[in-house]
């Protein structure tokens, strides 16, 4: 059994037991889940983007040894400004 026979199976079952709303509300939630499936899916097909390792970052790791320094500067500077505000603090009195 396909996904929409399930999804109308569950719809009925619905129907049956919480009446005609409930049954309408199901079937709406549905069509929008399907509609939104079906619009990311047609999204990610347009799209011609580079696919691969590192081609969805906002930087490039082609050059390593650039890579090295821009990480070691964004991870130096975050490890050591508690210690540069401490030592600010402390020369301040």
């Amino acid at each position: 059994m396909d996904t929409s026979g399930i999804l109308a199976s569950q719809s009925a079952a619905i129907s049956s037991v919480l009446g005609f709303c409930a049954f309408r509300r199901a079937s709406s939630s549905a069509t929008l889940g399907q509609s939104i499936w079906r619009f990311t899916t047609s999204v990610v097909r347009r799209s011609h983007y580079e696919e691969g390792p590192g081609k969805n970052l906002p930087f490039s790791v082609e050059k390593k040894w650039s890579l090295l320094a821009k990480m070691c500067l964004y991870f130096g500077s975050a490890f050591a400004t508690p210690f540069l505000v401490v030592r600010h603090q402390l020369l301040k009195t």
